[in-house]
Order: C-alpha cells, then structure tokens, then sequence
C-alpha cells in the first residue's frame, strides 16, 4: 500500500521564524487558510499562517479536487465563476504543475427522479449562461464506451475545471511565502490571547503573536480550540474511503452515479469513492449538536456507518483532551496529522467498483482514506 503523498513523515517546509507581532494570524495551513494568507498578504496585511503539521496534509489534499459549477445551488455560482478564473491565474503565478485542466464533471442519472433534478438545474444554468447540456443515453455511451452499466441520462459541464489537491495548495503556500507570508509548519496554536472580550494575539508552542485579528482555518479541528474559549459551533466530522486505482481513466472528466464516483489524477490513475458511503464517529459533540444535525442524521441514515468511539486522538474522541493550558502540550500537537486508518474496500461492494465496470481497464486498489 502506497503512502498517502502527504504526511507527517514529508518534510518541514516551512520553518520561519514566528514575529513577534501580525496584523493577522491564520490558523491552518489547508487550503482556505493558505489563500486567505495569499490574498491578505497582497491587501498590505502583515500575515503569519502557522500550522500544526504539514501544510494541506489533511483533507486540502485529500479531496477530489473539483472546481465546478455544475450542481451548486445559484446563490453559489458567482463564486465559483470567480474562483475558476483565479485558479487559472494562480496557477500561473506558482509556477508549478498543479493539475489544472477543464476536463467537465457528468452527472449520471439513475432514474426519472434524477432526470427531473436536472431539469431543474439545466434552467438555473442556462440562467448563468453556463455549458452545461443534458445528455441522452446514447451521448453517455458514446463518451463512456467501456462502461458495463448504462444510465437513461445526464448533465455535463464541459467547463468545470479539476486540480490535482496534494500538488495545488503546497503550490500555493509556497508562492504565498514568496510573496512575504510568513508560514510556520509543525508549530500548533495552543489558544487564542483575549482581553476585554477582542482577540488581542495567539498563542502558539513557538510563543505569542501579538494580533488584532485572527482566521480560524482548522478544519477538523476548528470547534475544539474554539470550545477552549466558549464558542460553540455545530461541527461533526465524518470518514469516507476512496480508492486509488492504477488503471486508466474511463475517460478525461470526472463522474458520479448513485454507486459510484471517479476521477482521472495526474499520475494517470483514477480515483473511486463509493456513493455517499461514509463512517461517523459517536463523540461527546454528537450529543451536544444532537438536534442541530438530526435532520441531515436522518438524510444520510442509509448511507452511515455509525462507530461507538473515535480512534485515540480524533477531534471528538471520547479520550480527546478540552482543556489543556498555553504551556500544553495540547491536543493539535499530540495528533499533528489526522491521519484515519484506512478502512478495507471490497470489489464486491459494489458492481461498479469491479473491473468488469470497464471491462478493458486491469487495477490494484488501494484504500485511500477521505475524512469529509
């Protein structure tokens, strides 16, 4: 089984030193915290990101890197059309390879219920001027000629764009040090500095940064350091696997059905996921935002896999220290990188995940973890 291309086993990248003061202090070094250090570093804000491990080593670089239109609800859409075109610059700007290429996302329809919904969405595109066009049956076989199932329609947006995850957001922090962001990996913010009720500076395992203002980018993590402080946010956190699969892609775009998801990686694999599948961890926050999420617990009830307990270490782990003090350690340095085991994914899981999916395609699978 293959290392996932980020770990805590990479190494430091990022080691400068901590100043002593900052107009802004991002916490988190994923992809939303690295862009917000990018982008107010070049709005004159002297800006410092520390993060407790390695830079986009947990779900920034783990995700499926897609950059679409297609599916989003319309008070979305201005800024995803937004965020296509600064992809596309900073993509150039970082001078790397990042995986950028407008390949489209396909919908694959199961039944007349999704054919419906996307009826429904075809109007809203068209209502953005977006390329998004329904396909028929025979469209579908025509673009995936190898597919053992077939499917009475779908929607296609030619435009939406992917990223490569684990090579775009160091790609990003790197040209963000360069243009003077200040980024500290394995450095941990132990809590935030406040008096008189406003954030006053951080508090890291290197030392205090004095700050004004601070942006919280923890993922995972974000609604246990906020608790240190009072602040409750309706956070749960579920695991999903996918497959990393050394075969040819069915074609150059990404699709998903009701069984199924894939996307072509740069290396020339593809990557699998299985539906909505997905493991939940049973913690004390299940119980604290119980009715907030009972709504969507009942929504994704066929889809879940409810665990008693969350591995030693995990955000909402039964075990996982919610109070600690500046001098720590705390509990973001003694699980630097949330890192799930994998979970083992059988081919019979499903019939589209064996190789007589695409018949001609041969794969050795891998379980590669994806926590959402």
């Amino acid at each position: 089984m293959r290392p996932f291309p980020l770990s805590l086993a990479s190494p430091v990248e990022h080691a400068a030193p901590l100043p002593a003061e900052a107009d802004l202090v991002v916490i988190g070094g994923g992809v939303i915290g690295v862009a917000t250090a990018l982008f107010a570093n070049r709005r004159g804000l002297k800006t410092v990101l520390v993060e407790k491990g390695r830079v986009a080593a947990e779900q920034s670089s783990r995700n499926w890197g897609w950059i679409r239109a297609q599916g989003r609800d319309p008070a979305e859409l201005p800024i995803v059309l937004e965020a296509r075109r600064l992809w596309a610059e900073l993509a150039a700007q970082t001078g790397e390879d990042i995986g950028l290429a407008q390949t489209g996302v396909l919908y694959l329809a199961e039944n007349d219920r999704d054919l419906a919904g996307y009826d429904q969405w075809a109007a809203i595109a068209r209502a953005h001027d977006l390329d998004t066009r329904q396909l028929s049956a025979a469209e579908i076989a025509a673009l995936l000629p190898a597919a053992a199932k077939s499917w009475p329609g779908a929607l296609w947006t030619a435009s939406d764009l992917r990223a490569e995850p684990w090579r775009a957001v160091p790609a990003l922090a790197r040209l963000a040090a360069r243009e003077g962001v200040t980024i500290r990996e394995n450095c941990a913010a132990r809590g935030l500095d406040i008096a008189a009720g406003r954030v006053g500076g951080v508090v890291t395992e290197a030392g205090r940064i004095a700050t004004p203002a601070v942006v919280l980018a923890g993922g995972a993590w974000s609604s246990l350091l906020l608790a240190r402080h009072g602040v409750t946010i309706p956070q749960l956190s579920v695991r999903s696997t996918v497959v990393r699969a050394e075969a040819a892609a069915p074609f150059a775009g990404q699709a998903v059905d009701g069984e199924l998801a894939f996307r072509p990686r740069a290396d020339g694999g593809v990557t699998l996921a299985l539906g909505a599948a997905h493991d939940f961890f049973i913690g004390p926050d299940a119980f604290r935002h119980f009715f907030t999420w009972l709504p969507t617990a009942k929504s994704t009830f066929a889809h879940t896999r409810f665990r008693p307990a969350a591995p030693a270490g995990f955000p909402d782990a039964w075990t996982t220290a919610r109070k600690w003090s500046d001098g720590g350690p705390s509990p973001f340095e003694t699980m630097r990188v949330l890192d799930p085991l994998r979970t083992a994914v059988s081919s019979s899981a499903s019939p589209a995940l064996s190789p007589n999916g695409f018949p001609h395609s041969e794969s050795r699978k891998s379980p590669m973890p994806g926590p959402a």
